[in-house]
C-alpha cells in the first residue's frame, strides 16, 4: 500500500515540509486554480510537481505528484449540454499531458454539484475534538425551510418534516446561516457568494435528468476517454457519492456495489477503475467494504480510508466523522482485503500491485482545533489516521513469530 497525502497547494495550510515529517511516499494534489472544463497545460503540471518536490529552504523533498485529485468533470458533461463536447477533448489532452508528466491515477467524480454535503463542518465530540457531520433532521430544515426547493415536501416522511419544522423553529439566525453556509461550501463556487437563489439556479439545470440518464451520461464519458487511458498507460478511477443517498432531488449513480458494477461493466476496460473510499460508501449501512474490496479490487487505482459513525441505520440517517479506526468500517479487515489483492496483483505480475491510498479526513485534535485548515482536512489529525492505519499495515504483513518452545 503506497502511501500519499492529499495537498491544496500552496495555500494549504499543511505544508511540503508538514507532508515531508509526515513521511510519506507520495502527494495527491490538482490544479483547483485552473478552471473547470480547461486544459491542464504541460507548464502548470510541471510548476506544481516542482511545488511538491521542494521544500521551504529549496532542500528537495523526495516526494512525487502520484495522484491527480481531481481532474474536474464539468457539469455541461454531467448534462451533456452546453460544450461538452470540448470538456471532453480537453479532459482528453490534460490526460495526455499529466501522463507525459510521468502520473498515471486519475481520480474524478461524477455527482451532480455537490462534492460532498454535511451539515456541521465542526461538530464537537465529548473528547474536545471536532469533526464534519451530516445531521438528517439539519439537512431536512436546510432543504425545506431555508433552500424552500420546489417539491421538496415529497422527498420526506410526514414524521421528519414536522421534526425538521421545529427544529428550524428553534434556530437562532445565526446557526441557520452557518447551516446554510456549511450545506453550500460542498457547491461550486464561493460559500460566501452563493445566494439560495444560486443554488436553486443550479438544482434546476437537473430536473429533466434520471439516475439513469446521468449513468448513461457518465458511460458515455468513460467510452471516450477509457482507451485512450488504456492505451497511453494511465488508470482512472471514479469517487463515489458522498453521502451515498439522494439529497435535494439530484440523481445518484454512485452509491452502492452495484452501482460501479454497472459502470465497470458497461466499459468494461481496466484503466476504467474505482476510486474506493471506505467513508463515503461506509455511510450506507448496508455497503460492506471488505467484501467490495475482495469482489471489485482488480479495477480498485484508488483507496481513500476514512470512518464514519452512523448515527442511524437507516439510508439518508444522520452520521459523522469518526477516528479511522472506530466506525462503521472494519478497518483491519479492510486493510486485509487490500493486502490480498495487492497479493494477488503481485502473483498476476501486474506493474500497479501497489496501490496508493491516503488518510482521508480527519478529526481535528490538538493544534489543529485553532489552524483554520481545509474543513475535513487536518494536519494532526490525519497524521493519527495515518498512523492508526500503518499499525494494521504492518501488523498484517508480518505476522507474529510462533511462540518459543
Amino acid at each position: 500500500m503506497r502511501q500519499t497525502w492529499r495537498w491544496f497547494g500552496p495555500k494549504d495550510l499543511c505544508s511540503i515540509d508538514d507532508i515531508r515529517q509526515a513521511d510519506v511516499e507520495g502527494v495527491v494534489s490538482a490544479l483547483h486554480h485552473v478552471p473547470t472544463g480547461a486544459v491542464w497545460t504541460p507548464e502548470e503540471i510541471a510548476r506544481r510537481q516542482t511545488e511538491i518536490a521542494t521544500m521551504t529552504d529549496g532542500a528537495p523533498s523526495t516526494l512525487t505528484w502520484d495522484v491527480v485529485e481531481s481532474l474536474p468533470v464539468s457539469e455541461d458533461i454531467k448534462r451533456q449540454s452546453g460544450e461538452w463536447r470540448d470538456h471532453i477533448a480537453n479532459w482528453k489532452t490534460s490526460m495526455r499531458h499529466l501522463r507525459a508528466a510521468g502520473i498515471e491515477v486519475i481520480c474524478y467524480n461524477f455527482m451532480p454539484i455537490l462534492d460532498w454535503t454535511r451539515t456541521d463542518l465542526a461538530y464537537r465530540l465529548p473528547s474536545g475534538a471536532t469533526c464534519m457531520r451530516f445531521d438528517a433532521i439539519d439537512f431536512a430544515a436546510f432543504d425545506l425551510f431555508i433552500l424552500e426547493r420546489a417539491g421538496a415536501m415529497e422527498g420526506y416522511e410526514p414524521e421528519l418534516v414536522e421534526t425538521a419544522r421545529e427544529r428550524f423553529s428553534s434556530m437562532s439566525d445565526t446557526r441557520r446561516c452557518e447551516l446554510a453556509g456549511n450545506v453550500v461550501f460542498g457547491l461550486p463556487g464561493s460559500a460566501e457568494a452563493m445566494s439560495m437563489e444560486d443554488v436553486k439556479a443550479h438544482l434546476a439545470r437537473y430536473d429533466n435528468i434520471s439516475p439513469s440518464t446521468l449513468r448513461q451520461h457518465l458511460v458515455d464519458f468513460l467510452a471516450e476517454v477509457s482507451p485512450l487511458a488504456e492505451e497511453i498507460g494511465m488508470r482512472l478511477c471514479c469517487h463515489p457519492d458522498d453521502p451515498p443517498f439522494p439529497l435535494l432531488g439530484l440523481p445518484r449513480i454512485m452509491s452502492t456495489e452495484a452501482d460501479y458494477r454497472a459502470v465497470m461493466e458497461a466499459v468494461d476496460i481496466p484503466a476504467n477503475g474505482i476510486t474506493l473510499c471506505t467513508g463515503s460508501l461506509g455511510a450506507r449501512a448496508d455497503n460492506n467494504l471488505p467484501d467490495m474490496m475482495d469482489r471489485l479490487g482488480s479495477r480498485v487505482h484508488f483507496l481513500h480510508l476514512r470512518n464514519v459513525a452512523l448515527e442511524a441505520r437507516h439510508l439518508g440517517g444522520s452520521f459523522h466523522e469518526a477516528a479511522h479506526l472506530e466506525g462503521n468500517t472494519d478497518m483491519v479487515a479492510m486493510i486485509a482485503a487490500i493486502l490480498a489483492e495487492e497479493g494477488r496483483r503481485k502473483t498476476a505480475g501486474r506493474a500497479d500491485w501497489n496501490i496508493p491510498f491516503r488518510p482521508d479526513h480527519g478529526q481535528n485534535i490538538l493544534d489543529d482545533l485553532n489552524r483554520g485548515g481545509q474543513p475535513g482536512y487536518p494536519s494532526i489529525g490525519r497524521l493519527k489516521g495515518l498512523a492508526e492505519l500503518r499499525g494494521i499495515m504492518i501488523a498484517l504483513s508480518h505476522p507474529l513469530p510462533r511462540a518459543r518452545q
